[in-house]
């Protein structure tokens, strides 16, 4: 039998089409074969630990956190404190992440809820450069810090895969501090946040165990994770319980395309406390016009003077407080 010239070039698109529908339905099978060697357990443990490919966003805020606690190096911000010795001036410094371990303690509640702490310990080194008597001087100052947040997955679904089945239900600040070589929360313990947007008290965070501080999801009818917008105005008031009035405190968020971001506290005022003193220091930043839309996570740091100002490696104590936030518009 012989074809007509336009029956050969629709035969040759046909074969093609098929082959193509083909290659995607097998594609697709190889990727549910895949998920579906996961159990539900697996799935979600694996969120937390290396993110998900497949649902962005409030799912991907604990895995963001391996690059979000890590600068990278030695860098400077506006505002240092001024000279003091063993060290001088103060040029640059910053953490930088060697090892992060991961443990997510989650269990089930019936099989609608799996719920737990998850604690997320680092160690690393704490880079400083400055000037000591005239001359260039720099440390590493090694660490280890423990980290925790309580989080919740539920159900969503009852597939054979896992990742469509679970969303993102609840999660709370992250909490935590140095362990070594200084024990943080016994120099530097954040016991309270208070977030105002454009004059307005938005949010108050209660410490200085963060972890009670539990966000439901928009998705599951909660108020959600704080929210705020592009040009908006935002004060955050941080109170320290301190031996001391000088601390360093910053607000620090990850690397991204417009590079490195830590903007320093400035000291308000101090009260006598049980650990010396409460101290609360401000900040005001602005949300840039042009900030991506979507979910992220915030860090604000307290650290002793001596963490920055001496150079002596058993010197370091910081406490770290994560806030999840979502710039809507």
């Amino acid at each position: 039998m012989k074809f007509s010239k336009n029956s050969q070039i629709m035969l040759k698109f046909s074969v093609l089409a098929i082959f193509i529908t083909f290659i995607g339905y097998f594609a697709g099978c190889s990727n549910n074969t895949t998920n579906n060697n996961q159990t539900d357990e697996q799935y979600l443990q694996s969120v937390v630990t290396v993110g998900s490919q497949f649902n962005t966003d409030e799912d991907n805020l604990m895995y963001a956190e391996n690059s979000d606690l890590n600068d990278g190096g030695a860098y400077d911000d506006n505002g240092n404190p001024g000279p003091q010795s063993p060290l001088d001036t103060l040029l640059r410094w910053g953490r930088i992440v060697d090892n992060v371990n991961i443990n997510f303690a989650g269990s089930f509640s019936g099989d609608t809820v799996y719920s737990g702490l998850v604690t997320r310990t680092i160690t690393g080194h704490f880079r400083i450069i400055g000037i000591k008597s005239g001359l260039p001087d720099s440390v590493d100052k090694p660490y280890t810090e423990v980290l925790t947040r309580f989080i919740a997955f539920k159900r969503v679904a009852r597939t054979p895969l896992p990742r469509q089945n679970w969303r993102l239900y609840q999660l709370s600040c992250l909490t935590g501090g140095t362990t070594s070589p200084q024990n943080g929360n016994s120099n530097t313990q954040i016991v309270g946040i208070a977030v105002y947007v454009n004059g307005v008290l938005k949010d108050t965070l209660v410490g200085p165990n963060f972890t009670n501080n539990v966000f439901t999801t928009l998705r599951f009818n909660g108020t959600g994770i704080p929210q705020v917008g592009q040009g908006d105005n935002v004060t955050i008031y941080v109170t320290v319980n301190s031996s001391e009035i000088n601390n360093y405190v910053a607000w620090h968020w990850a690397r991204n395309a417009y590079g490195f971001h830590r903007v320093p506290f400035t000291y308000v005022s101090s009260i006598p406390g049980p650990n010396g003193y409460y101290v609360t220091f401000s900040k005001t930043v602005t949300i840039r016009n042009g900030h991506p839309l979507g979910a992220f996570s915030g860090y604000i740091n307290a650290s002793t003077h001596e963490s920055l100002y001496d150079d002596n490696p058993s010197l370091f104590s910081s406490t770290e407080v994560g806030i999840p936030y979502r710039v809507t518009h």
